[in-house]
């Protein structure tokens, strides 16, 4: 019989198709209300360098995969179809030792598959959802875990938030990390308040916080007011170069990001690095000061390869550029 596990990741899994651009064929063009856009000529044949096609990513999978190389018992509850691209994605799964009996095989429907257009370290995602008939499983008391690890779902699977929701009602003790997707923060704060209410952290970027607590942007102390009114115990808001700030009700934190060994080659999954690794490190029994330590960290390592997993670390090598951190690589209260 296997292990309860210490933490099972829900939502989507994805194989990502990476496909390298060269930076002489396309442009990046910055418009005056501060938007981003990856520029390609119209109506013509574009050379590529090369394409690397990586299973079984996504949020909640790289966050699956990130609990295991950490050392947690680590289970998956997410949707594939009955094809070999579903097939590759398990044996990943399987491979990095992350627990599939929540896998559930839809034999009729498509896996779902991304195209990742690679601009020097930065990325654009053509993304399409597959349509499943999502069902939280039946967990019996063996199988219930200490910790739930809500990320990106399709948009289809609005009403199995409720489901999901149900089982924690159900379930008082197991804690919820809820870091939400796209079409999640589309739904709304208000449609989904049940998942805010029961979260014990929630982690969102600093654009993402202002979208879901309507927090200003410009002040940091506002954004976690906002989204702490939503329920959650813990609030994480990360801000790309300034690093993250975290709050657990009482002492609010900033921490600095770990200096890069290299430039960066990938900044895909970065940011699923940080969120997983700061709950791994609660798991473990730290407070949000050893989290926001461990988290950057693992940040730092993704970006140092291709695709959202590569990347990710060991306790072991995590606590090895721990110790070999600069002075100032502390939080600090804010």
């Amino acid at each position: 019989m296997a292990d309860q596990p210490d933490v099972v990741s829900i939502g989507d899994i994805v194989t990502d198709d990476f496909i390298e651009l060269f930076e002489k064929e396309e442009k990046v063009e910055h418009e005056k209300d501060g938007s981003v856009f990856l520029a390609i000529p119209f109506g013509t044949k574009i050379p590529f360098d090369h394409h690397d096609v990586v299973p079984a990513v996504g949020n909640a999978s790289n966050a699956a995969v990130c609990f295991a190389r950490l050392g947690l018992k680590s289970a998956f509850a997410t949707n594939i179809g009955g094809d070999q691209i579903g097939r590759d994605m398990l044996a990943v799964l399987e491979r990095e030792g992350v627990d599939h009996r929540f896998v559930k095989v839809n034999p009729k429907n498509k896996s779902n598959y991304h195209f990742v257009l690679r601009y020097g370290a930065e990325r654009t995602i053509l993304i399409k959802h597959e349509e499943y008939d999502y069902h939280w499983p039946n967990l019996r008391p063996n199988e219930v875990p200490k910790w739930v690890y809500f990320s990106s779902i399709s948009e289809h699977a609005l009403l199995y938030h409720d489901q999901v929701s149900d089982w924690l009602d159900a379930n008082p003790d197991v804690k919820l990390a809820f870091n939400p997707g796209t079409f999640q923060m589309e739904a709304g704060a208000e449609r989904l308040h049940r998942i805010y209410e029961r979260s014990e952290a929630l982690i969102l970027n600093r654009e993402e916080a202002v979208t879901v607590g309507g927090g200003d942007h410009e002040n940091v102390h506002d954004l976690i007011d906002k989204l702490h009114a939503l329920g959650p115990k813990i609030v994480v808001v990360t801000d790309g170069p300034d690093g993250a700030y975290a709050s657990d009700g009482q002492t609010r934190l900033k921490m600095p990001l770990y200096p890069d060994p290299a430039p960066p080659v990938d900044r895909t999954g970065a940011g699923d690095a940080f969120a997983s690794t700061f709950i791994a490190a609660l798991i473990k029994g730290n407070n949000i000061e050893g989290a926001l330590q461990w988290a950057p960290i693992n940040s730092m390592s993704v970006c140092q390869a291709v695709g959202a997993q590569a990347g990710l670390l060991t306790q072991e090598k995590l606590e090895e550029y721990l110790r070999s951190a600069p002075d100032w690589y502390r939080a600090s209260e804010f």
